[in-house]
């Protein structure tokens, strides 16, 4: 069992102030959030200002959450759909071409549950080129997901997927190999 008195948060977790954390919270819910649908160059000046390295052409949707954009890089061409959560207390790269789609959640963090001060830690998620994470797909900590892959609706990914393939469900398992003109 934890005790959360005992919780630290350790020097220096969250990457930047917490003036600037704050202020970048403060901005995702207003000047990000109610932009309008079409200003995506608005929202790339907006995580880029704050240390996002996003990609020429980039498509990121109003209603997606980041938690932390400097610890973010979106490759060229990439889309971040309608309510996409990059709960990014660790890096998270998305590849050139691919699309994370609406209500997706990748999470790279979580707790030791293991120890009584229940310690938070982050390790970095890597979804490559070409791929498409579709519609409510959780992909936890640690996760790579090769170039090419295409997982399933409502999927839950919490080990490295191979690139090249289909994989879908609880937790993520193989279906075939992904077919690309």
């Amino acid at each position: 069992m934890q005790n959360l008195e005992k919780f630290r948060l350790p020097k220096g977790f969250r990457g930047r102030s917490p003036v600037t954390v704050q202020l970048w919270w403060l901005l995702q819910a207003s000047l990000f959030r109610f932009s309008p649908q079409f200003l995506y160059g608005w929202r790339r000046f907006l995580l880029r200002s704050f240390g996002a390295r996003i990609g020429k052409k980039v498509l990121i949707r109003p209603t997606a959450r980041i938690t932390y954009p400097w610890k973010v890089e979106i490759g060229d061409f990439s889309w971040v759909g309608d309510e996409v959560n990059l709960y990014s207390l660790g890096k998270i790269t998305i590849g050139e071409h691919s699309v994370i789609s609406q209500k997706s959640y990748l999470c790279a963090g979580s707790h030791r549950y293991d120890r009584i001060d229940f310690p938070i830690y982050s390790d970095s998620i890597s979804i490559g080129k070409g791929c498409w994470l579709a519609t409510d797909v959780f992909v936890g900590p640690g996760v790579d997901i090769g170039d090419y892959t295409l997982v399933g609706a409502r999927s839950s990914v919490f080990k490295d997927l191979e690139g090249g393939k289909v994989y879908q469900g609880t937790p993520a398992k193989f279906v075939k190999n992904r077919i690309i003109e």
